[in-house]
């Protein structure tokens, strides 16, 4: 079990606007999910997705979620937002990331995939850092199972377990 420096166990949350549709990625997220609550506490919390959306601009339903993933926030919470313009990482450095964060996150660690056209400018403001996946652009659906992965290898490579190979 991973705690920071206080002697607490990071709560890490993966926040998502609207559910999970596809059943082989619900699958695999609650696979990754379930795999790395051995090491920390992990969960993936769902903002439920805007209704008549077709009569939204594309700023305007990026404000009215973006009111939605505030309102999920809880203070001191460490915002961490998946961003195409974000910091790239390799795996290895991701979990020397995390083991950052282990020791310096009090509450907790929060990790937020936006909804289809991104984040408004005052969740941007609210963010502590961002990090990109890929400069490839991958289905919400899939970026969930794919994220939900490398935090799971990030705590196998800490934890030295075979589960990464160089």
């Amino acid at each position: 079990m991973c705690t920071n420096q206080n002697g607490r166990r990071m709560k890490t949350t993966l926040l998502v606007v609207g559910r999970t549709v596809e059943q082989h990625y619900i699958t695999a997220i609650n696979d990754y999910i379930q795999r790395t609550k051995r090491f920390i506490t992990f969960d993936m919390e769902v903002i439920p997705e805007l209704k008549n959306t077709k009569s939204l601009s594309m700023d305007l339903q990026k404000e009215k979620e973006g009111e939605l993933i505030l309102k999920a926030l809880q203070p001191g919470d460490v915002i961490v937002l998946l961003d195409e313009h974000g910091k790239e990482m390799r795996s290895l450095e991701f979990a020397e990331y995390m083991k950052r964060k282990m020791n310096t996150v009090n509450k907790r660690l929060v990790f937020i995939i936006g909804g289809p056209y991104g984040f408004s400018e005052e969740v941007y403001k609210r963010s502590d850092a961002r990090l990109s996946l890929s400069r490839m652009t991958f289905s919400h659906q899939i970026v969930r199972a794919i994220f939900a992965e490398q935090i799971y290898r990030a705590f196998t490579i800490l934890n030295n377990e075979p589960y990464h190979h160089e």
